[in-house]
């Protein structure tokens, strides 16, 4: 599968995060390296991509170039045409794993980003009693990507759930006419690094990649919703998950 490689300059404010618990993933044994300067914007350039088990948990994490996190999309005032911002693991596992149907795609971790509308429903992320003002705070999704034509040449799109249709999604599905889940999990962010970790999948073994992406929400909030327009760094060059996790 190939990817289109953009870049698109970013210029936002910057934001301050907790201290980091475990050592960053540059130092980590195994993790991936990616060669610094491989994106325009140091807070999604990559130097590292690491997974590794944390007991009956996985944590998933990235050192950038700069202050992970630190930079955030500019509002667009609607929901059509909202940008999102995305710091992802894709996985070798099967969406069933975490509770989608099984065999429908690429199984990613993500981190994103997005002011101009809230997908976790169940969580008050900032505590100001309000539980639909959170898109911009960084939060979790597993996400199900697809190859999608109609998002460009050689593009990924979060899978539509077409109207009528019933698929098998996770308990914490947000409402959203997509393959996305929003698990309870925060990332953390400080300094350089962003980790995320979250109860393991039922799965043996997995593989994995680090990319950060730009995605948008179609115009007309129509299929495909939500297509993935700018990748501004994969962690192995190609995606081709060579990390390992036993």
């Amino acid at each position: 599968m190939r990817l289109i490689l953009l870049t698109t300059a970013l210029t936002l404010p910057t934001l301050a995060f907790p201290a980091l618990a475990h050592d960053p993933a540059a130092n980590e044994p195994g993790a991936i390296a990616s060669p610094a300067g491989s994106a325009e914007v140091a807070a999604f350039d990559i130097l590292a991509a690491h997974v590794h088990r944390d007991g009956d948990n996985l944590t998933f994490h990235m050192t950038l170039a700069d202050d992970a996190g630190s930079k955030i999309p500019p509002a667009s005032g609607a929901l059509g045409g909202a940008p999102v911002w995305s710091y992802l693991w894709p996985t070798s596992l099967d969406p069933e794993a975490v509770g989608f149907e099984a065999g429908t795609g690429i199984l990613a971790l993500a981190a994103t980003s997005h002011p101009d509308f809230d997908d976790t429903p169940l969580y008050d992320e900032n505590a100001d009693g309000d539980f639909a003002n959170d898109g911009s705070g960084w939060h979790a999704h597993w996400v199900v990507l697809m190859p999608e034509a109609a998002c460009g040449e050689g593009a990924l799109a979060v899978r539509d759930i077409p109207e009528g249709t019933t698929p098998k999604l996770p308990a914490t599905w947000p409402g959203l006419p997509l393959f996305i889940d929003s698990p309870d999990a925060r990332p953390v962010l400080a300094e350089t690094e962003i980790s995320l970790t979250i109860a393991a999948p039922t799965a043996d073994a997995l593989t994995y990649d680090g990319v950060t992406a730009a995605l948008r929400v179609h115009d007309s909030v129509h299929a495909p919703l939500l297509c993935v327009t700018d990748v501004w760094d994969v962690a192995s060059g190609e995606l081709s998950l060579p990390g390992k996790v036993d």
